[in-house]
């Protein structure tokens, strides 16, 4: 955890980023093939309603040791249909375990040949028989009105959004619970699941959570943007990438808190259990969590800065950072070039640290004048160099040498007499 919590960090600093949007036709690409698997599906095998959608009748009665194949078989002998549905349940409090089948909407005497066929094949009597029948009507209604509450969940969610942002915003908050909610679809489409009133409600719960998420995230990308166009230190998309790390653990996080519980409830308690109202809720919840986080990182964000990239005063700001990076690039090309010369000016033979060969001993001009007299030039080292003679190797134009004076070499016989001595003649 303290590794992840480092890693957030980093992240909120600007010291690790990852490019989301600009990696966004990879997104797009990802996610165009994902929807159009999940629209096939919903065209091939299409979604299965349950009988609250559909109408039709449900016979309840204890599994005891039959099979799913035996219970289809009967069902459908006694007029029941081929296309019934048989599902068993397991109670969680006494243990014990039920079929559940669902057929179309069947007669009265279509009904009553059912549980005959029921009773007499497992041997049950006909109060241990449950029978539910629900109308078309009914279904219709159960319908319509989950259609129309999702249409004024995502109507409310516009008006919210274009209030407390703006309109670019709820139209990318749209197009990632679009996204959601196609894949979500697809999947059940695809898997065969139950299409019952808890998935409904498990629907509306994750376009909830999916916006909740894009929320937060646009809401540090409007933080980073104020004040952008003022200066030329980002374009809108490098600003909404740096929100959008910025926010990338603490969605990481809430979504794997999220997830941990629906997949219990999915994997071992609907494994363990049988199919139900917990399995149709859990599933939804699950796929859609996953479609939310996912949504929110690399679709809603992405989408926004496209949209926000189309105005004409971020095309110039833009154009400004553009500029000013190049202006930076090319100043640290000068200055590289620039500190090179000056290094292999410093080094080149003849300059002022080169003294004239391997021969030359430090601290002195030039070598030893022949027969050990003084240097020829000892004396002419403190005059003046007369305008247009050139100046001697080290010495300044004004005749005076750079650095600490040298004194000149002295030979051995100078070194033998006594100070203020003259030789005699």
């Amino acid at each position: 955890m303290s590794a992840l919590g480092g890693i957030g960090g980093r992240l909120y600093r600007g010291e690790v980023s990852f490019d989301f949007v600009g990696r966004k036709r990879l997104w797009y690409t990802i996610s165009a093939v994902i929807l159009v698997v999940s629209v096939i599906a919903l065209l091939v095998f299409r979604l299965n309603f349950s009988v609250d959608f559909k109408g039709g009748s449900v016979f309840q009665f204890p599994a005891g040791t039959a099979s799913i194949t035996q219970v289809r078989q009967t069902v459908s002998g006694a007029g029941g249909g081929s296309d019934a549905i048989v599902q068993k349940i397991t109670n969680i409090k006494t243990g014990t375990s039920s079929w559940s089948v669902q057929t179309h909407q069947l007669t009265s005497a279509q009904q009553n040949s059912v549980e005959n066929a029921i009773g007499r094949q497992f041997h049950l009597t006909p109060n241990q028989i449950s029978t539910q029948f629900v109308g078309a009507s009914w279904g219709s209604q159960i319908s319509k009105k989950a259609l129309q509450a999702l249409i004024a969940f995502l109507v409310v969610i516009v008006i919210y959004l274009s209030i407390a942002f703006e309109w670019k915003m709820a139209v990318a908050a749209l197009i990632a619970l679009a996204h959601d909610i196609v894949i979500t679809v697809g999947v059940y489409a695809l898997l065969g699941f139950q299409v019952s009133p808890a998935t409904v409600i498990g629907l509306l719960t994750i376009l909830g959570y999916s916006l909740y998420d894009t929320v937060v995230v646009f809401d540090k990308v409007r933080e980073n943007t104020a004040g952008l166009l003022s200066s030329a230190r980002a374009t809108y998309s490098q600003a909404a990438n740096q929100a959008l790390n910025q926010t990338l653990v603490r969605s990481i996080n809430t979504s794997v808190i999220a997830l941990l519980p629906v997949a219990a409830i999915l994997f071992i308690g609907a494994g363990l259990l049988g199919a139900g109202e917990l399995k149709d809720l859990a599933l939804v919840l699950f796929v859609g969590m996953l479609s939310g986080t996912y949504s929110s990182i690399c679709i809603a964000t992405p989408v926004l800065a496209d949209l926000k990239e189309r105005e004409p005063q971020y095309k110039a700001l833009a154009k400004r950072v553009a500029q000013r990076a190049a202006s930076g690039r090319a100043a640290k090309r000068e200055a590289a070039k620039a500190g090179a010369r000056n290094g292999a000016a410093g080094l080149a033979p003849g300059s002022a640290l080169d003294d004239g060969g391997p021969d030359a001993e430090p601290g002195l001009d030039g070598p030893a004048a022949p027969g050990g007299d003084e240097p020829a030039d000892a004396a002419a080292a403190s005059e003046p160099v007369p305008a247009g003679r050139a100046s001697p190797r080290g010495a300044s134009p004004g005749g005076q040498r750079s650095g600490p004076r040298q004194q000149p070499r002295r030979t051995s016989a100078a070194r033998r007499r006594p100070s203020g001595k003259k030789k005699r003649r």
